[in-house]
């Protein structure tokens, strides 16, 4: 398996960016279908796990920072900490440097809770990923991340175009 970067094909038949793309989506799609079924087996939905997974691994959270890590709106990170809240797991609390904010912490149920299910979802996703050896995922993992990174400048280089040449007129 150690030579398995040797196998990718010198002249692939498609490399275009639209190809890459639709490869790139697919697998994301059967990934996050596995992160899905391991998750709702857990009798939790994606936004719940994200912010008791945030939680465990950051600390306590604010709850706007927390619904930026986890990707969700103001009213969206408002109902999965009410969720969490009524299973006992999470606790918001006045935040001592500023009064308008709210700080979101694990209970000790909560605590145990998102250990255990963490290591279920991990054990699921590790067995998902297992075709790759350790040398890939991390050459894969640069990859991607800078392709990320480079597609997140692109747009916001565009947005700021497209924000000058509204000025403009």
């Amino acid at each position: 398996m150690a030579g398995r970067l040797k196998d990718i094909p010198s002249s692939p038949t498609d490399t275009n960016g639209v190809h890459l793309w639709l490869v790139l989506s697919k697998a994301s799609r059967a990934l996050y279908a596995h992160a899905d079924q391991s998750i709702a087996s857990l009798e939790m939905c994606q936004s719940d796990f994200g912010v008791l997974e945030a939680l465990l691994h950051k600390g306590p959270l604010p709850i706007k920072t927390l619904g930026q890590k986890v990707l969700l709106t103001s009213g969206s990170i408002t109902s999965a900490i009410d969720r969490l809240e009524q299973r006992g797991w999470v606790e918001r609390s006045m935040d001592g440097n500023d009064r308008r904010s709210r700080i979101v912490r694990l209970t000790d149920a909560g605590r145990r809770t998102i250990r255990e299910a963490f290591a279920g979802h991990k054990k699921h996703m590790e067995a998902v990923v297992s075709s790759l050896n350790e040398r890939e995922r991390l050459v894969l993992i640069d990859l991607l991340r800078r392709l990320g990174q480079d597609a997140e400048s692109r747009l916001q280089a565009e947005k700021s175009a497209q924000g000058i040449s509204k000025e403009r007129k």
